[in-house]
Order: structure tokens, then C-alpha cells, then sequence
């Protein structure tokens, strides 16, 4: 019987300098929504930790910090010599584990703008347009 073969995703992340989470977190975050979004299915090999770095330009350190999160998230696993490869995971318990972040993010924001004498109706106004200006 013979091995299966395995295509390597190639995976799009973009990492931004103005952004104020942390390089890893960016890649485990673009990870992550790629999971959700269902292009990165179970089984699919992800990048070497040092083929990812290189295409980044960033430190090895660092992607392998991603990865280790991921993995301990049981998001993927490390199989030994072969690579990572994506986990089979309920996505519906990982989207709800996102929404409860982002509903704290939002929590802290409301709060900072109602501090700062913010209506309902602008902190609703400056969400629309945000929401209709960003991709």
C-alpha cells in the first residue's frame, strides 16, 4: 500500500507592522479565520516552520511560537519528520470561542466611549462606517 501524498497549503498571511498584536498572534489569528473559513481543511499539511519564516521574513522563533499555540489549542499537530497538518476540530465550538473574544473587545471599546462621552448613536454610526470601509 502506498504512502498518500500530501499538498503543503499555501497559506496567506499578511503580517502588519501597525498592528498591535504581536507577529505570532497575527499568524495564529489569519490561521485560525482559515480554519473557520474552511480553507484550511483537516489533513492539510501547513508550511515548515522555517519555509513559513523565510516567506514572512521573520524569525524561525517566532513562527514556531505560533505553531506551538495552535497545536496546544489543538488547532494542528506536529507529526515527527513529516511536518503539521491541520486537526479535525468542531469549528462551531472554535467560531464561539472567537465570538466570546471579540464580544470582550468590543466590551472594552463601548466602555472607552461611553467614558468619553460617546452616544449610542455614534458609537453605532462610527461601527457602520468602519464595518462598510474594511475588507
Amino acid at each position: 500500500m502506498q504512502e498518500e501524498e500530501r499538498q503543503v497549503f499555501i497559506i496567506q498571511i499578511n503580517i502588519s507592522s501597525m498592528s498591535p498584536l504581536a507577529i505570532y498572534e497575527q499568524i495564529i489569528n489569519q490561521i485560525k479565520d482559515s480554519i473557520i473559513k474552511k480553507s484550511l481543511l483537516p489533513g492539510e499539511m501547513l508550511p515548515s516552520i522555517r519555509t513559513l519564516a523565510k516567506d514572512l521574513q521573520i524569525s524561525v522563533i517566532t513562527t514556531k511560537r505560533a505553531y506551538e499555540e495552535l497545536e496546544k489549542e489543538g488547532l494542528i499537530k506536529s507529526v515527527a519528520g513529516k511536518g503539521f497538518y491541520v486537526c479535525e476540530q468542531n469549528t462551531d465550538y472554535l467560531k464561539e470561542k472567537q465570538t466570546a473574544m471579540l464580544e470582550n473587545r468590543f466590551a472594552s471599546v463601548v466602555h472607552d466611549s461611553k467614558k468619553s462621552g460617546m452616544s449610542l448613536e455614534d458609537i453605532l454610526e462610527t461601527v457602520t462606517f468602519l464595518y462598510e470601509n474594511t475588507e
